[in-house]
């Protein structure tokens, strides 16, 4: 059976912004960042390979070249830090940890936690994993056939299960629905982009209509020290009792260079690293993928089909996720069209060349996921779900470089493997009890808060599915 959905063009074009259809001038540029990120790249952006730009953010390159990108983000890494509008918005929320450090401190702690992320100790967590799937299951069991649910908050909820299963043995220590209702404040107000953090204005210069968090960035700290406290009183308690879960792994990590720990500060801030950005882009992937398996019922009849086979009654082992090829594609695709980091940013410290054009020092390099994944000269029929493009025998014919959801190079995303076993343990469990149909009348429209967000949350109609 052909895995292609025959006319795409006929099929629901997934919800996103239409390109402008020149650049925008500066005022409306500004009020675009501030409502929505997505919504100021113009045509030019998707046509061509690099677009060089001078106005309110200074010198602006944006690389849609994956020659080009491979340079920036291995060849001469070195030459692109991370630049000062991004550490604006991520810090105060996700402190000093791998995400946000740069230098000997990023080397250190990559080196010191790349042993927890190896394919064989993420293997360790799928028990867990599937273990919260069947919470999920459960959780939505008592609910009426057709019940209306905000799918953006229960991804939210069941990843965030998978945290307490996964790396938080002694768990939260607050509400979990109190830690997601936190988090999604949290992007939200962090992820606007207020129109003086753009130009780089003084700090005192007061941020009108812009929440700065404090109490949830309070509630994060408190409750994280809480945890990494409440882990070390147990593995005093507990001297040599074998554990396998995140946290305890976290705090005896060493750095395999010089056999330094840690620091408290940077146990602290990956911890929530790990809350923040694991746990937000995890969950709003599996919102898109299930959005889209609603708006594409011919594949999803496929995807149900090949559960159904491998799955069948009993839990999902090592060997089966493999099989679940339609399962990763739909992931690697809805990752594709609504990509967890819609946008990614460094500086240029010296001058350099990308693909036959001068970049000056000083420069702001993006790589926005958003418009390379959408690239009319990368992609076939770029805006529509055609999921059998990442299918294995066409996957290979992906470059490397032109698809980059968890980013490339040295800083590619550490937990890579871990989000997507998570996924695909967690749809694959979703799509062999339940089908989710979207709500009538709601308008889905993507909004860029750090990661890309529903506005107005996901409603949809939830039915079970009925096995013989």
């Amino acid at each position: 059976m052909s895995d292609a959905i025959s006319s795409p063009q006929a099929m629901p074009r997934p919800a996103a912004p239409r390109p402008l259809r020149r650049p925008p001038n500066a005022l409306s540029f500004l009020y675009g960042l501030w409502r929505n990120p997505i919504t100021t790249w113009s045509q030019q952006s998707f046509r061509e390979p690099i677009v060089l730009s001078q106005g309110v953010m200074g010198r602006v390159a944006l690389v849609n070249d994956p020659a080009a990108i491979r340079h920036i983000f291995v060849d001469n890494v070195a030459n692109y830090r991370k630049d000062a509008l991004q550490m604006r918005v991520l810090r105060p929320g996700l402190g000093t940890g791998l995400l946000t450090a740069e230098g000997d401190d990023w080397r250190v702690q990559r080196r010191a936690l790349a042993p927890l992320f190896t394919p064989r100790m993420v293997a360790e967590f799928l028990q867990p994993m599937m273990q919260s799937a069947d919470w999920l299951v459960q959780r939505w069991a008592p609910l009426r056939e057709g019940r209306r649910i905000d799918l953006a908050s229960e991804m939210s909820r069941v990843t965030l299960d998978v945290l307490e299963r996964t790396i938080f043995p002694q768990g939260l220590t607050r509400d979990p629905a109190a830690f997601a209702k936190a988090m999604g404040a949290y992007f939200d107000s962090m992820g606007q982009l207020h129109p003086l953090d753009v130009i780089q204005a003084p700090d005192w210069l007061p941020r009108i209509g812009k929440r700065y968090p404090r109490e949830e960035l309070q509630f994060f700290d408190e409750a994280v020290r809480d945890m990494i406290s409440a882990q070390t009183r147990w593995l005093q308690d507990h001297p040599g009792k074998p554990t396998s879960d995140l946290m305890t792994r976290l705090l005896a990590a060493r750095d395999p260079q010089t056999g330094q720990a840690l620091s408290e500060i940077s146990v602290r801030s990956n911890v929530l690293t790990f809350v923040g950005a694991g746990h937000e882009t995890t969950a709003m992937t599996l919102t898109w993928s299930l959005y889209l398996l609603a708006l594409h019922p011919q594949w999803r009849a496929k995807v149900e089909a090949e559960v159904d086979e491998i799955l069948g009654d009993g839990e999902l082992s090592d060997e089966q996720l493999p099989q679940l090829m339609r399962i990763r594609a739909t992931i690697e695709e809805a990752m594709r069209l609504y990509p967890p980091a819609a946008s990614l940013s460094r500086e240029a410290i010296d001058a350099d060349e990308l693909s036959g054009h001068k970049i000056r020092a000083g420069t702001l390099v993006i790589v926005a996921p958003w418009v390379l994944h959408r690239h009319h000269t990368l992609w076939d029929k770029p805006d529509y779900f055609m999921p059998e493009r990442f299918m294995p025998e066409a996957r290979e014919s992906i470059n490397r470089y032109a698809y980059i959801p968890f980013g490339a190079g040295p800083r590619v995303c550490i937990g890579m493997g871990f989000a997507l076993q998570e996924a695909t343990a967690l749809l694959a469990k979703i799509v062999r009890n339940y089908r989710l149909d979207l709500a009538p009348g709601h308008k889905v429209e993507p909004v860029m808060r750090i990661t890309l967000r529903p506005k107005g949350g996901m409603p949809m109609i939830l039915r079970k599915r009925h096995h013989s």
